[in-house]
């Protein structure tokens, strides 16, 4: 890949960035609860209450969870996926960079080579 060819593919993946405040980083989760209560017949029964949780792991190990409304869950997966998404154009960014950066130690701005 030329320098001019990473330099075009790294302009389409800035312009293919999400620009939104909406992305979120962690895993949801689909838990059962059961809140044994003698007059309830879904715990009685053993399927429990669905709860979805959004977990998210910080530095250190410690982890927290968010506990979801069910109307939040559709809104919930869609900040995720943008997360991922941007978070996969980065990736690919940066990989474009290094390459951009290889090129740089192969053609010195002065233009003499890199002795290795």
């Amino acid at each position: 890949m030329t320098q001019e060819q990473a330099l075009r593919a790294r302009q389409r993946l800035l312009e293919r960035l999400p620009v939104t405040g909406e992305i979120l980083r962690g895993s949801l989760i689909e838990r059962r609860v059961f809140r044994h209560k003698s007059n309830c017949e879904k715990c009685a029964s053993g399927e429990g209450h669905p709860l979805n949780v959004l977990t998210v792991t910080y530095p250190g190990g410690r982890t927290r969870q968010f506990s979801l409304r069910a109307e939040l869950v559709p809104q919930v997966r869609r900040w995720l996926e943008n997360y991922k998404n941007l978070k996969e154009a980065l990736e690919e960014i940066c990989e474009l960079n290094h390459h951009l950066l290889r090129r740089e130690e192969e053609h010195p701005e002065n233009g003499a080579r890199k002795r290795r």
